[in-house]
């Protein structure tokens, strides 16, 4: 067929355009148009004589009208039901999808506070009294295996005792005001590389024994809870890397031990037997958790 251009004749172009030119057209890729075609969204047209598939005007609005309701969020297992709706069935869809959408906003915001939160670390898993707690240990200069330690502890308490956690956290960091038991913590932790037979050990039992009689005087009455008081947790704190050592071990034997003021700590001689009160046994745990 020829048309008039001017005053020269033109061989007219074939029915339609090609699916890359519809593709163009409608701000899509050729990859998208076929994934149309396979999900019923864009009908197929028959191929012309060269073998290529002819697209029309028909083709062009629906896959516009596709391509605009995929970018407002609408799912595809959606579009062929919308696009089939008369105006009251579409309004009402449209608005469930905006629900929907809604609810997957507010996830996302949920998700992004959280991921922010892991920026800071310890925040994430235990509370804020806690965390300043570990700072203060930190600050102490007590180490990192110890900090590890604390942290795991205080991650499974939380997890099994909520609502006594509060209690327990401000005990300790009551505790750590004062200056001997700050002394004793390094120690400790100091201790945890030490030979099982190092005179030492001795030394800060009894420095652990005496601070702990101290509190007893000091709050008669008063339940020191520096223990793991929940079996599980104490099992699985003792599993964590870095909970105990062969020189924390001996050193829970020692206060377990009955034993004497007036003992030599420093060559490990002891007469004159006491037994041990309760909060030695905790002073025990103590060691072992850093609670």
């Amino acid at each position: 067929m020829m048309k008039i251009v001017g005053s020269k004749p033109v061989e007219a172009s074939p029915r339609g355009i090609t699916i890359g030119q519809l593709a163009d057209y409608a701000g899509v890729t050729i990859k998208t148009v076929r994934h149309y075609h396979r999900r019923g969204l864009l009908a197929e047209p028959a191929r012309d004589t060269s073998g290529y598939r002819r697209y029309g005007a028909e083709h062009a609005i629906q896959l516009i009208k596709v391509r605009t309701l995929a970018d407002a969020g609408v799912p595809l297992a959606r579009i062929k039901q919308l696009l089939a709706a008369d105006p009251d069935q579409f309004a009402m869809a449209i608005a469930e999808i905006d629900r929907n959408l809604q609810a997957r906003v507010d996830q996302l915001r949920d998700t992004r506070k959280r991921i922010a939160q892991l920026s800071a670390g310890e925040r994430l898993f235990v509370s804020v009294e806690v965390v300043d707690f570990l700072d203060q240990l930190r600050e102490l200069g007590v180490s990192q295996r110890a900090l590890q330690t604390e942290r795991d502890m205080w991650i499974l308490m939380q997890a099994a005792r909520p609502m006594e956690v509060a209690t327990w956290i401000a005990d300790k960091r009551e505790a750590l005001d004062d200056p001997e038991f700050r002394a004793l913590y390094l120690a400790t932790d100091a201790a945890f590389e030490w030979s099982p037979d190092d005179p030492r050990l001795f030394a800060l039992a009894d420095r652990t024994q005496r601070w702990m009689g101290r509190q007893r005087t000091r709050s008669p009455g008063r339940e020191r809870t520096r223990a793991v008081e929940d079996e599980a947790s104490a099992r699985l704190v003792a599993t964590s890397v870095g909970a105990s050592s062969p020189a924390w071990e001996r050193l829970s034997e020692i206060v377990r031990e009955p034993v004497c003021r007036g003992a030599n700590w420093a060559t490990g001689l002891r007469s004159e037997a006491k037994p041990l009160s309760s909060a030695a046994e905790k002073a025990r745990s103590s060691r072992r958790s850093f609670i």
